[in-house]
């Protein structure tokens, strides 16, 4: 099995609904993101993807993120944006783009990071 991962930036602020804390009050964060790719078979450049397609694969989707109050957006309207579901939104886009998406892992900060991978079908 083979496996890229790209990392990615963008900075946010959002506040978690029904959540009593700190965090039920507007802040924000500088994101960092990573998205792994996985698969058995290489191209025939002996490439499981090109690293530059899954990074702007991923920068595309971050673009819509960046300097967004998350609440506001049409998706985070509906669902809270902590970061398991913001790992999951960025999982859910990005694999309508390529094939073998594994994973997207968000850090909120240095110490705290969400994982997004599907079950196994």
């Amino acid at each position: 099995m083979y496996s890229l991962k790209v990392e990615g930036h963008f900075s946010s602020a959002h506040n978690l609904r029904g959540y009593k804390g700190k965090c039920e009050s507007l802040h924000g964060h500088n994101w960092k993101v990573e998205a792994e790719i996985a698969g058995e078979e290489l191209d025939n450049s002996g490439m499981l993807v090109d690293f530059k397609l899954l990074k702007a694969g991923l920068n595309k989707i971050l673009e819509k993120l960046d300097h967004k109050y998350l609440n506001k957006l049409s998706y985070f309207k509906r669902v809270n944006p902590t970061s398991e579901n913001i790992a999951k939104f960025i999982y859910d886009n990005l694999a309508l783009k390529l094939k073998g998406l594994k994973s997207v892992t968000v850090w909120e900060s240095q110490n705290c990071r969400a994982r997004y991978e599907p079950s196994p079908s």
